[in-house]
């Protein structure tokens, strides 16, 4: 039987991979820095870009005002307000720029369903939920902390006292890690529920400020009725309070509760450990959510 000439072996072009392999560290790493980029809208379209710059501008233009004055005015000796106060004075601004930010970052993936391709070789779960968190949790630390960074620099210009500044910047600095941690965690489960970027801004804005509209209202009925006991636990009930409670107890903040009753250093411990607890929850949540969304 005469051999079978049809049969014939083409050289394409193909060459093998001789480089090295970046593994899944370079994988987190990019995606980090591309979530992290995609909240302030670097890389994308122009479109893109206004609404998380914007706030990003009225984020510091208070600040900006706020040094003006220190330096304009004769005789001032400290800022007009604490740096531990600024973040929450301006949590509509934080709230709208979560509920702006963490959707694009999560929702979309859901919902034209790239998600497996993520976990495909050589990323895992955990670096997705990992490179997502840290990504929402940095990008509203620069929105909280750069306004914080103006009137510290701003009140070295206007020769105010180095050590009580340093201190109180520092202080700044503490309240809004946490505000970041905390917010981004519940911001990014809300977003990661639903693949509608709609639902997601509504869940995200409902979480933050439902509770602290309830927590204020009865806080405040507590305080006119006399009992001042109340308004220090109602507090652990709602995010925003929760930040305000802790940097009163420990950062030296001026709490907004009714008639400043801050938590006491033993509830202010309290407070830290639902921060840590809801913190934590976040991220088991995230794990839980993309185990299922990853298949």
């Amino acid at each position: 039987m005469a051999p079978d000439t049809s049969t014939q072996i083409h050289n394409i072009g193909y060459r093998s991979y001789e480089g090295s392999r970046l593994g899944r560290a370079y994988a987190r790493k990019s995606l980090f820095s591309q979530s992290l980029r995609g909240a302030y809208g670097l890389g994308r379209s122009a479109k893109s870009k206004v609404l998380p710059m914007l706030l990003f501008a009225v984020m510091c233009v208070p600040a900006l005002i706020i040094v003006a004055i220190a330096i304009a005015v004769p005789g001032s000796t400290a800022l007009s307000i604490k740096y531990t106060t600024y973040a929450l004075t301006t949590q509509v601004i934080i709230g709208l720029y979560l509920a702006s930010q963490a959707p694009q970052s999560v929702s979309r993936d859901l919902r034209f369903k790239t998600v497996p391709l993520y976990f495909s070789r050589p990323i895992e779960r955990v670096d997705y939920v990992v490179a997502k968190y840290a990504a929402m949790a940095s990008a509203l630390f620069v929105l909280t902390a750069t306004p914080l960074l103006i009137m510290y620099i701003g009140s070295l210009l206007a020769k105010f006292d180095f050590g009580d500044q340093t201190k109180g910047f520092g202080q700044g600095l503490v309240s809004v890690l946490l505000l970041s941690l905390l917010f981004s965690g519940l911001g990014l489960v809300m977003a990661a529920l639903t693949p509608r970027r709609g639902f997601g801004v509504a869940a995200i804005i409902g979480v933050l400020l439902i509770p602290f509209g309830a927590v204020t209202a009865i806080q405040g009925i507590a305080y006119s009725t006399g009992n001042a006991g109340v308004i220090e636990w109602m507090g652990l009930f709602s995010p925003v309070s929760l930040i305000d409670g802790f940097q009163a107890a420990f950062l030296g903040g001026t709490s907004g509760f009714p008639g400043q009753e801050g938590p006491s250093a033993g509830v202010g411990f309290v407070y830290l450990l639902v921060i840590l607890g809801l913190v934590a929850g976040s991220y088991a949540a995230l794990m839980a959510r993309y185990r299922k969304a990853g298949l």
